[in-house]
């Protein structure tokens, strides 16, 4: 049995007290992936940000609101795991200052400045030692060479290609490339169908019985 880290769902920077940057990430396959996972016996620990799924209940679930509590969770739990899939879509930037109180129409434009969160799988793949990484990248053009280039970066084992069409559906068309550059499988269809068939893969190629 190996314990799993899952991160899963979208992240918030605020802007003031009510407002704040996001993205349409529903959770949907980081819980069908969570589910394949305590299916196979596996130990779960899923981080997740705000989301409106249920995650299996014999995962352990550590709820996290922005990037940076995303990536402070992580780094505190993948030590003690034997792998990491990536499926969060962590907003990627954050306002350089926070109001303090709700920001009012003037009449005028509002002019903000952002500067860039923390990568929570670069950092992990810093800190890993015999752990395996999967990502998840999710790109609105050449989306296969991005995910290369990715999985490259973030010295990925396996990485899932897919495009904005999946965001908030219930249904997902990816591509499953290795290391190498290989694509695994191409695969189409409802998130839990196709999450069964990620784990499969990630079972047969990254878990040591």
């Amino acid at each position: 049995m190996s314990r799993i880290l899952i991160t899963s769902g979208p992240t918030r920077q605020y802007l003031d007290p009510v407002r704040y940057l996001t993205n349409a990430s529903s959770g949907r396959m980081g819980a069908a992936l969570a589910a394949a996972a305590v299916k196979a016996g596996h130990n779960v620990v899923v981080v997740s940000g705000p989301v409106d799924v249920e995650y299996p209940e014999l995962a352990e679930v550590i709820s996290v609101i922005s990037t940076e509590e995303m990536l402070e969770a992580c780094l505190e739990v993948f030590p003690a795991c034997d792998g990491l899939i990536a499926v969060a879509a962590p907003c990627d930037y954050r306002p350089v200052v926070v109001a303090s109180e709700k920001i009012r129409k003037t009449g005028h434009p509002l002019q903000l400045h952002l500067i860039e969160t923390p990568d929570v799988v670069a950092r992990l793949a810093e800190i890993k030692e015999s752990q395996w990484m999967v990502a998840f990248a999710m790109e609105t053009d050449d989306v296969r060479m991005r995910a290369l280039q990715k999985l490259e970066r973030k010295s990925c084992d396996l990485i899932v290609a897919n495009g904005p069409g999946a965001i908030h559906a219930p249904e997902i068309d990816a591509e499953l490339i290795d290391a190498k550059g290989t694509t695994v499988a191409v695969l189409s269809g409802p998130k839990q169908r196709v999450a069964k068939e990620i784990f499969r893969i990630i079972q047969e190629r990254l878990l040591v019985a």
